[in-house]
């Protein structure tokens, strides 16, 4: 199953991951991203993937594992 990953070190907390999908990424506090959900069914993997990518840091990706 595919699962989300995240570079902390490279978040600059710019959401755009939260606007593409909110049941997966959330902004924390410290305007770092949160993974509310790591496993991604095939079915949200599409909108997943086009969330992650649409980081400006490529601070997200989603592989498989």
């Amino acid at each position: 199953m595919p699962v989300v990953k995240a570079d902390l070190g490279a978040c600059q907390g710019y959401a755009n991951c939260v606007v593409g999908a909110s049941d997966y990424f959330d902004i924390d506090d410290d305007g770092l991203v949160v993974l509310l959900r790591v496993d991604v069914p095939e079915d949200d993997r599409k909108r997943v993937e086009e969330a992650a990518r649409s980081c400006p840091v490529s601070a997200l990706m989603v592989v498989d594992e």
